[in-house]
């Protein structure tokens, strides 16, 4: 409490942010080579790797693929042999190894994993069941400490779920084990609608009793709906997995050009850096997929906005009349935009909606298409969510000066994907400019339309 009385607080905070920031960190061999290969990536998309927010990009992609593919210097017998304990009469319940009774379940485990066909994040939910034997009984979080093992590897979820499987089989030798994982892989953007619209898969294992008593599998079924799980009827199939699947990639086209083949090795090396086979099937044409990916997000120049915002009085929007400053004002606005970008210090995609609104009159009307390409023009690019907003309501202002207000909702999958693993987390921006800047009752309707619309 003594810096808070002496009103230090603030300073300390200062100094520390400081230190953290030039702490040097851990050098790894596989490092340099990621971080030389991102160089290359962000070279052939037209960037500036010597720009501000650039300039540290290259070894905060390098930490984050190290630790998404940690898994593959860890084993699952080595996490379990020490969370096994005896318990008094478990496995031998109700005339059959566990039982109804001796069944344990644990349900919604967050996790994710790279996609072996793309190398976009994907995010998982993991349900697991084992039936005790031998009167062992292992430590829950054991169970999803295991899971991730298997997670941190590229990945996808037909393999993902028999892995889980078959090393908690061997790890605690129960006598059944059952795996559900429910997965969302992230759509291209010209797909990306809402995040609903992800693409999900449910896939699942199971072994031992599970397998020799379909009313085990029932009981485990039965509890994860429960927990409003649904999806049960899993599919084993990779048919409608990863979108990149769906594409045809042409590698002797990409290599033909120089920037896409210095590219295309540039991801080879990456693969090579964390331990995977570029040469093995499934990975032959991740590098060619990644780079397509990233190709999205090519810099371009800067279009003529009048032209992008030209008057277009057939199409519909909203309005509200609301009293600014003693007038009432038209305040037009067109809600729940939707984009898809890609974070410039993790190189992975952040997606959500823009809501924007404007004081309008007959010259000031501007059709959703228009906005629609004009989000569009800022999102594929590599952004921040608040460059983002600031840059969309620059855009808009410069058409209709009397004001402008714009917000951003987005998911960032690099707080999923990375060491803060934070599921579910959002975030909100706001730009205001002229009347919204100045006048409470416009911000707060305004505010209050995307709350209606958006619940």
């Amino acid at each position: 409490m003594g810096a808070l009385e002496e009103g230090h607080y603030m300073d300390e905070l200062e100094e520390n942010d400081v230190e953290l920031e030039s702490e040097p960190e851990p050098e790894f061999e596989s490092d340099k080579e990621v971080r030389e290969a991102v160089r290359i990536l962000l070279e052939g998309i037209g960037e500036d790797c010597e720009r501000e927010g650039l300039k540290r990009t290259p070894h905060r992609v390098a930490k984050a693929f190290r630790e998404g593919t940690k898994g593959y210097n860890k084993k699952p017998r080595d996490i379990v042999k020490d969370a096994l304990f005896p318990e008094a009469d478990s496995g031998h319940i109700n005339g059959h190894p566990g039982g109804a009774c001796g069944m344990v379940v644990v349900r919604d485990l967050d996790l994710f994993s790279y996609c072996e066909s793309c190398l976009l994040p994907f995010s998982i939910r993991c349900h697991v069941s084992y039936l005790p034997s031998s009167n062992r009984v292992v430590g829950l979080s054991k169970l999803s400490r295991v899971a991730d093992v298997f997670a941190k590897r590229l990945q996808n979820p037909q393999n993902l779920v028999k892995e889980v499987c078959a090393a908690l089989n061997a790890s605690i030798k129960p006598a059944g084990v059952a795996v559900v994982l429910q997965c969302w892989h992230v759509p291209f953007p010209e797909n990306l609608i809402l995040s609903s619209d992800w693409i999900r898969v449910c896939s699942s294992a199971r072994s031992g009793a599970f397998e020799e008593n379909g009313s085990l599998w029932n009981d485990f079924c039965a509890l994860l709906r429960l927990k409003e799980v649904n999806g049960i009827e899993c599919s084993n199939t990779l048919q409608n997995w990863c979108p990149s699947l769906k594409s045809t990639v042409n590698g002797k086209n990409m290599c033909h050009n120089k920037s896409y083949s210095s590219m295309v090795s540039a991801v080879v090396s990456v693969l090579r850096a964390f331990g995977e086979d570029p040469l093995r099937k499934e990975l032959i044409s991740t590098p060619y997929r990644y780079v397509q990916w990233l190709m999205r997000f090519k810099t371009s120049k800067t279009p003529d906005f009048k032209s992008i915002l030209n008057l277009n009085t057939s199409g519909e929007w909203k309005k509200e009349m609301v009293m600014a400053n003693g007038h009432e004002s038209k305040i037009c606005y067109e809600l729940s935009l939707p984009f898809c970008s890609q974070c410039e210090h993790h190189l992975i995609p952040f997606y959500g909606s823009v809501h924007v609104g404007w004081f309008g009159n007959r010259e000031h009307e501007i059709d959703r298409a228009h906005l629609l390409a004009l989000v569009h023009f800022y999102a594929c690019k590599l952004q921040v969510q608040e460059r983002m907003t600031r840059q969309i309501a620059e855009a808009v202002h410069a058409w209709c000066d009397k004001g402008v207000a714009v917000v951003v909702e987005a998911n960032h999958i690099c707080m999923i994907s990375r060491g803060i693993e934070k599921v579910r987390s959002s975030t909100a921006t706001i730009s205001v400019l002229g009347k919204f800047g100045t006048d409470p009752a416009a911000r707060a309707s305004f505010l209050q339309s995307i709350a209606n619309c958006t619940g």
